[in-house]
């Protein structure tokens, strides 16, 4: 009688492991997408302040730096970046747009693949950031697209939104 106690107190607590672990899945389902969001979106947003003097007004480092200082590492060369002031500009918009979009959940999978690109960018540039920095954001860049926005994002508010319209015959 004893053991046939112990099994069905050890299926019992198999059980409540596993409602408990099913239970942390669902909340982490929930979380980890706007997480991962924010994750990726702080150290952009943060460079990307860093890139403007006011309001459309790209700061003279910022130029100072795609003229000078960063170089495209390919094939063992060193090359200018093509148009500097023109890239420092789409830089330093994308640093500020992109996160931004992230952060709220809008045009998600998009925004992360721009910032999945400007990564790879910025390995060309500093090929030795590639462990500490690169990989971690292209992990993160690469789980939002595969994730997608989650439940708490604009995008699935809108996609919510237009199915309950479809549902009752709008178009």
């Amino acid at each position: 009688m004893s053991v046939i106690k112990t099994q069905v107190n050890t299926i019992g607590i198999g059980i409540a492991v596993q409602e408990i672990a099913e239970w942390l899945g669902r909340v982490a389902y929930v979380l980890a997408p706007p997480l991962l969001r924010v994750a990726l979106a702080v150290p952009f947003f943060k460079s990307g302040l860093t890139k403007w003097d006011g309001f459309l007004s790209l700061s003279p480092a910022a130029v100072f730096l795609f003229e000078d200082e960063f170089k495209l590492h390919i094939f063992g060369q060193a090359y200018d970046f093509p148009l500097p002031t023109a890239v420092a500009f789409l830089d330093g918009v994308a640093e500020i747009v992109l996160p931004v979009l992230l952060v709220v959940g809008l045009a998600t999978r998009f925004s992360a693949l721009g910032l999945l690109v400007m990564t790879g960018v910025i390995q060309l540039v500093v090929p030795e950031g590639w462990a500490n920095f690169h990989l971690p954001w292209a992990a993160l860049a690469v789980a939002i697209i595969a994730l997608g926005p989650g439940r708490l994002s604009l995008d699935h508010l809108i996609d919510t939104m237009h199915r309950r319209q479809i549902s009752s015959g709008g178009s």
